[in-house]
């Protein structure tokens, strides 16, 4: 079985690797780059084409090997919507509130029909199973939207969003491996190796000085909805695999940083959607560090922050021992993120500490 999946990885990654330059010049003969100037920092005109071969890569793999349609059929086709609506946006701008419902549309799908949804939440307090009830279906709805716009809000340096996404499934694929569910194991190590594929080109390395493709708002759009597919049927679907409380410390950072940003732009009066470089990840930029440190500092923290929210209970840690640290972590950051000078000269005393040291 270990050697389908071994065959899996390397099928997805070649075919990734091989696509991705070949799309990547026929978005350039037409015109369909991501220009520098405004919010965009970078150099060049990059094709924001990743998600457009990720993930149908993904889903023509995934057929391949012999998945029960009726089960993922709704999550193909909330793919499909995203990637579409993000190709769109990326070509000529969509207007918010329509994307903005497009998420939501896709987050029914997968909820409803494909019945992704979190039903109980765990012992999170100590005090015995927290069940959501009649609200499950407008939590996961919510919840999916928020981690679709998390992803996309996280997708601002050279393979941070598509690093992330690496980090999450090899520790889903970890859990699984663990859990013996080897079922939902395929489709996670397929995407686990059509991310691999991307990050060639699009994470810094000592042969690429700058990513020459990026995600695109398809691509981050469709990660999040994917992390929102594999987290919740894993931990709430009949594969139980992961705690809920461990896939809160998987997605950590990404979840911190956009109840931080959230919470500052209403207080400051404008709306929660509107964009800055006040993110976590822009700290780092302004204290100093290249892209590429600032990356693998990042990376490194979501890797640290999967470890303690998968391996705390595989060390026999109660649930609320994982709640209570998170839950202050969270208002911690939220806190720092109300002033982003502050969190900036935190960032750069770490770094000078780093640096004397």
């Amino acid at each position: 079985m270990m050697g389908i999946m071994i065959i899996l990885f390397f099928l997805s990654f070649a075919a990734v690797a091989v696509m991705l330059p070949l799309v990547r010049k026929l978005a350039i003969h037409f015109d369909f780059v991501d220009r520098p100037g405004g919010r965009k920092r970078h150099e060049d005109d990059v094709p924001p084409v990743g998600g457009l071969v990720i993930f149908p890569v993904f889903v023509i793999l995934s057929f391949f090997c012999g998945i029960d349609f009726s089960l993922y059929g709704p999550f193909f086709l909330a793919l499909a919507l995203l990637l579409v609506t993000g190709a769109l946006d990326d070509w000529k701008e969509v207007p918010a509130w329509i994307k903005f419902a497009v998420q939501f549309v896709a987050a029914i799908l997968i909820v409803v029909p494909g019945q992704a949804r979190i039903v109980v939440l765990g012992d999170l307090f100590g005090f015995g199973p927290f069940g959501l009830n009649f609200m499950a279906v407008p939590f996961s709805v919510v919840a999916t939207v928020l981690l679709i716009n998390a992803v996309n809000m996280m997708d601002g340096l050279d393979g941070l969003a598509g690093g992330k996404g690496f980090i999450v499934m090899v520790w889903l694929a970890i859990a699984c491996v663990v859990a013996g569910a080897f079922a939902p194991l395929a489709l996670v190590v397929i995407l686990l190796g059509a991310l691999g594929g991307f990050l060639l080109y699009n994470m810094r390395h000592p042969l690429r000085r700058r990513a020459n493709v990026f995600l695109g708002d398809s691509g981050s759009m469709a990660l999040g909805l994917s992390f929102a597919w594999f987290t919740i049927t894993l931990a709430g679907g009949k594969d139980f695999v992961i705690a809920p409380i461990s896939v809160a410390w998987l997605l950590a950072l990404p979840i911190f940083d956009t109840c931080g940003q959230f919470a500052r732009r209403v207080s400051q009066g404008r709306h929660p959607f509107d964009a800055d470089h006040d993110h976590f990840h822009h700290h780092f930029i302004y204290a100093g560090f290249s892209v590429g440190q600032a990356t693998a500092l990042i990376l490194g923290i979501s890797f640290f922050t999967g470890l303690v929210g998968i391996g705390g209970l595989w060390l026999g840690l109660p649930e609320a021992a994982l709640t209570y640290p998170w839950t202050l972590l969270l208002f911690v950051h939220i806190y720092l993120s109300m002033n982003p000078d502050r969190f900036r000269r935190l960032v750069a005393s770490l770094r000078k500490g780093n640096d004397d040291g």
